[in-house]
């Protein structure tokens, strides 16, 4: 766990209620990333360069907080384009048919100081499952250019397959399996609404 600076706050402070409303997901300072199992011994690392939504932060009251986090499924990149090319085919993503896959949390539960376990629904395609994500909150403060902003980490685990993600190998992979199990990673900055980032 990161150790917090001075910016950073302790969730439940006087400064968070004030800081309590909607907040729009800043998209360059924002990452949804994910890895998953090649050939045993190795990892395949990839990101969505294009991550929108927005974040219901109700720090008095963590548990009603809310978020809708919307990725563009052809902003895929693992660092080689051929694979890139086919994973947002017709054969896996699909991005010309299905352009967005979405996560809708339901709760929001605390597990720790300054820890949660937020529920949702995951969209891929056409198939909408229940996702659970290990959520730590990173901080809330006024950034330079006088914007509240918050920020938040967070990790899940899944089946590929669950979502019909049943491809085993690419055109780099050799004939060598890849794993189905998916390790997701998100880093969210995000700005209270009507005070978005300009860039």
């Amino acid at each position: 766990m990161r150790r917090k600076s001075r910016q950073d706050t302790v969730l439940g402070t006087a400064r968070h209620e004030v800081l309590a409303g909607v907040y729009t997901i800043d998209p360059a300072r924002s990452i949804f990333g994910f890895s998953v199992r090649q050939a045993v011994v190795s990892h395949v690392h990839g990101k969505f360069e294009s991550v929108e939504g927005f974040l219901e932060f109700d720090a008095a009251r963590p548990g009603r907080s809310a978020a809708l986090v919307s990725i563009r499924t052809d902003s895929l990149d693992t660092g080689l384009r051929a694979r890139d090319a086919y994973l947002t085919g017709p054969d896996l993503f699909d991005s010309s048919t299905f352009p967005l896959m979405t996560f809708r949390s339901t709760g929001l539960a605390p597990v720790g100081d300054a820890e949660f376990r937020m529920s949702g629904n995951l969209r891929i395609k056409d198939v909408e499952l229940p996702l659970v994500v290990d959520v730590e909150f990173a901080g809330a403060t006024r950034d330079s250019h006088g914007r509240n902003r918050v920020g938040f980490e967070g990790t899940a685990t899944l089946q590929r397959s669950d979502w019909g993600l049943t491809w085993a190998q690419g055109p780099d992979a050799g004939g060598v399996l890849v794993s189905d199990t998916v390790r997701l990673t998100l880093g969210i900055s995000a700005v209270r609404v009507g005070q978005e980032a300009p860039w």
